[in-house]
């Protein structure tokens, strides 16, 4: 697996990303690849070789205001957790552990290091966590059916997202713009940071308690959801899909398998009964076996127990509208003995969990 790390270096590149920019704008003109043509600049030639490979080829750029320094593997030295770049003489601390560095990427403050890291075995799944990711309250909330826990996680977004919402919406209405985009650049940075720490807590408990995670596949929600005016803000700034990758990277250099569910009908669903109930806000409430319960808990085991895994249809079966459709049952209609689609017949009392096929977790 490929990482990159960012490391500050101190080091003044002033110059030498000088000449970087020269030699990207001949690049651009001239289309060259040869490190000659650009020999009176004064770079290293295994330097301006990267940077004419990467400008030369790129034929929809017109423009160039930065460039970075790109040093390729073979000019950099690693050991003993020391970098060392010969051409720059330079050299940084990096106490990794990793197989070998492909690249480096230097600007004025940092560098930033791809590496290939060794992934861990894949650990047998003896539970699964259940994770209901939520724009509102907190994050993520957890289930874990192997030891009957439940785990709430990153309830600081939400006061974040307020927070920066109000102060936003001053400033756009003052008309300060570059005032604007530092609280915005601001307001995601904390949100990363947020988002590692969920992320790094889910995949370290998954591996300890040998459990693999299961998600609901969310694509497309912001375009499916129906949105009241005062929600909207909530649901833009919801950064599901960062969390998404920061767990799917981080569990496969743990060896935790992560698998993708059906989002369909998980918070509306009794996790006892298996028959729909009613969700107000928060809570959730079952007219049927009377099971009352926080409503994302209710989701977070729904997901947790769930076998309907996500399969992506093919392009021939997607709508028009670009929504995929796809083979989902209601539990209530199946208590009926209807299906949603194709006109199927069900037998009565069955579970949306039996009528699905049973498929082999993915392994990402």
């Amino acid at each position: 697996m490929i990482l990159t790390y960012k490391i500050k270096h101190n080091q003044d590149f002033l110059t030498e990303l000088e000449m970087a920019r020269k030699i990207a704008i001949f690049a651009l003109k001239t289309k060259s690849r040869s490190s000659k043509d650009v020999k009176h600049i004064g770079l290293k030639s295994s330097i301006s070789n990267q940077i004419l490979k990467k400008y030369s080829s790129n034929k929809k750029l017109k423009k160039i205001n930065s460039v970075k320094l790109t040093v390729p593997g073979q000019s950099i030295k690693f050991e003993n957790y020391k970098i060392k770049i010969s051409c720059l003489k330079m050299e940084i601390d990096f106490e990794k552990d990793i197989e070998k560095i492909n690249q480096i990427e230097i600007d004025k403050e940092f560098a930033y290091i791809s590496c290939t890291v060794k992934e861990e075995e894949k650990i047998e799944c003896e539970g699964w966590l259940g994770i209901d990711r939520n724009t509102t309250g907190h994050c993520a909330v957890i289930a874990d059916n192997k030891n009957n826990k439940v785990m709430f996680l990153g309830k600081a977004a939400q006061h974040l997202h307020k927070k920066y919402g109000k102060i936003r919406k001053k400033l756009q209405n003052r008309k300060k713009l570059k005032k604007l985009k530092a609280i915005k650049r601001r307001e995601s940075n904390i949100q990363k940071n947020i988002n590692h720490k969920i992320s790094k807590k889910i995949v370290n408990y998954a591996k300890n308690n040998k459990c693999g995670i299961k998600l609901e596949k969310l694509k497309g929600i912001r375009q499916t959801t129906k949105q009241a005016k005062s929600f909207k803000y909530s649901m833009n700034s919801w950064a599901y899909f960062q969390l998404e990758q920061f767990i799917e990277y981080k569990a496969q250099l743990a060896g935790v398998s992560v698998v993708y569910v059906d989002p369909a009908y998980t918070s509306q669903t009794c996790h006892k009964c298996r028959r729909l109930g009613n969700r107000n806000g928060k809570v959730f409430k079952c007219p049927h076996c009377g099971y009352t319960s926080h409503a994302d808990v209710n989701a977070s085991w729904n997901i947790s127990y769930s076998e309907k895994l996500w399969v992506e249809p093919k392009a021939e079966h997607r709508a028009k509208s670009g929504s995929c459709q796809r083979q989902v049952y209601s539990p209530r209609l199946m208590q009926e003995g209807v299906c949603i689609k194709g006109n199927t017949d069900i037998p009565q009392g069955a579970m949306a969990t039996q009528m699905q096929p049973t498929l082999e977790p993915l392994w990402l």
